[in-house]
């Protein structure tokens, strides 16, 4: 038995001598050990768009420009050639540049005559450019985003309407994150907390035990999203530099750019 300050015995706690009291215990540490995971999860989810979206923004460009290279190379030597096998290779790797039929209407004036957009072509040329918008979140943004989805996760609510009010709120926080708007998540905050207060129920036995199966169940689920999005692509490009991946953006633009200017000088070589 533990003791007081004095010396003597302490008399156990009536809520702790509950048959529940232990489970209860269990399942709430579960449901913050799941809500902290959720939080890396989705800050990792929204980290990989962002990423994903500067890198078709920034080098897009570049991989389309390879890819019309690369076709008009197979067709500069189908010509040469003559060869069935080469006109063929040339076919198709201009249909993998072929625009969709109607595609210009929707571009408009973005492209010029080569099919490059005014930003891809200063790429192109090695000139000044307008970078593409950058959604960093701030530190404080982050610290509002992680606040914010422990208060209001939907996981701590046992009622589906509160569930449902949850998950509508988190939506709204998930898209500011998503945008790095600091002041919205401030609002966001300031809403919450003016909000009504969850009511906190005790469960049955049975329903703490469905409980935790529910939780080892989302777990589960996450630790396969969690996985999918590391191994993706633009998650392992982006794990490469967590710390500054503009500079990794760099990098793979530095190399394309050397690739375009390899590409032209083999069609050069093919068209003289």
């Amino acid at each position: 038995m533990t003791q007081d300050a004095a010396g003597g015995p302490v008399p156990p706690n009536e809520d702790d001598a509950r048959p529940e009291a232990r489970l209860e215990k269990a399942v709430g540490a579960a449901e913050q050990a799941l809500i902290e995971f959720e939080i890396a999860v989705d800050t990792f989810r929204i980290e990989v768009e962002n990423f994903s979206r500067l890198h078709h923004q920034k080098l897009g460009p570049m991989y389309a420009r390879l890819d019309e290279l690369d076709a008009q190379i197979a067709e500069a030597k189908a010509r040469r050639t003559g060869d069935p096998e080469d006109r063929a290779k040339a076919d198709e790797l201009r249909a993998l540049v072929m625009p969709m039929p109607g595609v210009e209407e929707l571009f408009h004036d973005w492209m010029d005559s080569d099919g490059l957009s005014p930003e891809a072509a200063a790429m192109l040329n090695e000139q000044p450019v307008r970078p593409p918008e950058r959604v960093r979140p701030s530190e404080e943004a982050r610290k509002l985003y992680r606040e914010l989805v422990r208060k209001a996760h939907p996981d701590l609510a046992r009622e589906e309407k509160e569930q449902a009010r949850r998950e509508e709120f988190l939506t709204r926080v998930n898209a500011a994150y998503a945008r790095g708007d600091e002041a919205l998540l401030g609002e966001l905050a300031q809403e919450w907390a003016a909000g009504p207060v969850p009511e906190v129920r005790l469960s049955a036995s049975e329903e703490l035990y469905a409980r935790l199966e529910w939780l080892s169940r989302r777990k589960e689920w996450l630790t396969v999203v969690a996985r999918d999005l590391e191994g993706s692509a633009i998650g392992s490009m982006l794990r490469m530099a967590p710390e500054d991946p503009d500079r990794l953006l760099e990098e793979i633009a530095e190399q394309l750019l050397a690739q375009v200017s390899e590409r032209e000088a083999e069609l050069a070589r093919w068209v003289q």
